[in-house]
């Protein structure tokens, strides 16, 4: 009898040889539980841990999975009424919490180095009739991958990622933990800074937050992540990790796991990370996510956005005295689809408070050379191998391969229509420019009123990712004190 991977078409030779060398190493190592990890609608990882000895049989037939696992909202509350009839419109399959398989991919294995004996493996959801699990937002931008390849183009990305790292004081973990205090969300812990901030890439704020710098280099390493550099940021126990490009799924995926494996390895030696975008104490500065991004022709893998001397005359402030006319079009993309794409890249209440003049956040739909107040920011200059767009948008608690596939569709309607760019801006927190939604709320309506992401996404996506944003939303209306509801929903958990 065929394994559930055949049913479903991804079992290959290929797929066999990685197998075997995944079973061979894991058998080598010593390694006792594998955790079978799925990145939900929140840029979350979730899963099952297995024995070492089940691994084989459940990379090819499966792990189920709570269908339910797709309708949670950030709170971990199921937004759909799944035992009610016509409670899950538009998702058929869904209803009565049935059952999904986890199908994980052997060649992405890795050995935890945070916990003993501990493997990984990333994986993807798929029906009981081995169709796949459409609404997967790894499968979201898998699919817009797919549509770019079928333009002759590929993606880069390099990642920049602002968090926080902060002391859990000595007792820090009681009341959380306390069963006398459980609640839905529960507590988050009682923290201390790790340096005090307000001294931008300052030596000795380096020096006092080596310890768990150190294990956020070591444990990115370990994993085989990209990272180029961890900086000290300008908020108090802010700092940021920078990560050299690559493909755009490796970045999203890469994305997923770092964001996952450091707030681990770190809670271990007593410390606490999060990527929500403001946490919640007094002078806080906000977190972001810089995505770095380029086309690269699909087969040579030259970047289309450099240019070899500017476009006949043009100013400094034209796109093409810096971009090539492909990469204006694409950066005319990404302003056209702004104002929709934004709850991609900012999907939840904390992070709309980011959006602050003169803070290093965009607040407008403007484009600039090297203008860190800007939107959107284009790096490089002519004859340069590196140029590209990067989005300041984003928050670091987004989910990569929504914010990726956002870009791509956005970008595609660029170049399809032709669009051109208006010229750069020199003042990015003044009164020009159509201004960024200023809430939770104001982005879903802009991306409902966005006909081409709709059609991109396609409209039971759509309708599914705004009935689980609206359902947080509707939450947060009704708590009597707001900011111990955010500091519930996303401190401890993002």
């Amino acid at each position: 009898m065929s394994s559930f991977a055949e049913y479903c078409g991804i079992h290959d030779a290929t797929r066999q040889r990685a197998l075997e060398q995944t079973q061979t190493l894991i058998s080598a190592s010593g390694i006792e539980l594998v955790r079978f990890a799925w990145c939900d609608l929140h840029g979350t990882l979730r899963g099952k841990t297995l024995v070492a000895g089940a691994t084989a049989k459940a990379m090819l037939d499966g792990v189920g999975l709570v269908s339910t696992l797709l309708l949670k909202d950030t709170s971990d509350r199921t937004a759909f009424k799944v035992f009610e009839a016509g409670g899950t419109p538009g998702l058929p399959g869904f209803e009565f919490a049935s059952s999904l398989l986890l199908l994980a991919d052997p060649a992405s294995f890795k050995q935890l180095p945070w916990a003993a004996a501990t493997g990984w493996v990333q994986g993807q959801p798929w029906t009981q009739d081995g169709s796949a699990v459409e609404l997967d937002t790894r499968r979201i931008l898998q699919r817009a991958l797919a549509r770019l390849a079928d333009a002759g183009y590929g993606m880069k990305c390099g990642l920049e990622i602002e968090f926080h790292i902060y002391k859990i004081l000595g007792d820090g973990a009681s009341d959380q933990l306390d069963p006398e205090q459980a609640a839905w969300p529960g507590l988050p812990p009682k923290v201390a800074m790790i340096h005090p901030g307000y001294n931008l890439l300052a030596e000795q704020w380096f020096d006092l937050a080596e310890e768990p710098l150190r294990i956020v280099q070591h444990t990115a390493q370990a994993l085989g992540l990209p990272l180029q550099s961890l900086e000290i940021e300008l908020g108090p126990s802010q700092v940021e990790a920078v990560f050299d490009a690559t493909d755009a799924l490796t970045a999203a995926d890469n994305m997923v796991l770092f964001r996952s494996a450091v707030k681990q390895a770190l809670r271990r030696a007593g410390y606490h990370a999060t990527f929500m975008c403001r946490p919640p104490f007094p002078d806080i500065m906000s977190s972001g996510w810089h995505l770095h991004q380029s086309l690269v022709d699909i087969h040579t893998g030259t970047n289309l956005f450099q240019r070899d001397t500017p476009a006949e005359g043009t100013q400094s402030t034209d796109a093409q005295h810096t971009l090539s006319a492909l990469g204006e079009h694409y950066l005319a993309g990404l302003l056209e689809h702004a104002r929709g794409m934004t709850v991609f890249c900012t999907p939840t209440i904390n992070g709309f408070g980011r959006f602050r003049p003169n803070a290093l956040a965009p607040r407008a739909v403007l484009w600039g050379r090297d203008n860190r107040g800007a939107m959107l920011r284009v790096v490089g200059q002519c004859q340069d191998a590196a140029t590209r767009i990067e989005n300041r948008i984003g928050e670091s608690a987004a989910n990569p391969y929504l914010y990726l596939a956002s870009q791509i569709h956005a970008g595609l309607d660029g170049i399809s229509r032709q669009l051109k760019a208006p010229a750069a801006t020199d003042a990015p927190y003044g009164e020009a420019g159509v201004k960024i939604p200023t809430s939770l709320g104001e982005a879903l309506d802009a991306l409902r009123a966005d006909g081409a992401l709709v059609e991109a996404f396609g409209s039971s996506f759509i309708n599914y990712f705004t009935r689980i944003k609206q359902s947080e939303i509707t939450r947060h209306e009704q708590a009597e004190d707001k900011d111990d509801w955010q500091r519930r929903e996303y401190f401890s958990r993002i």
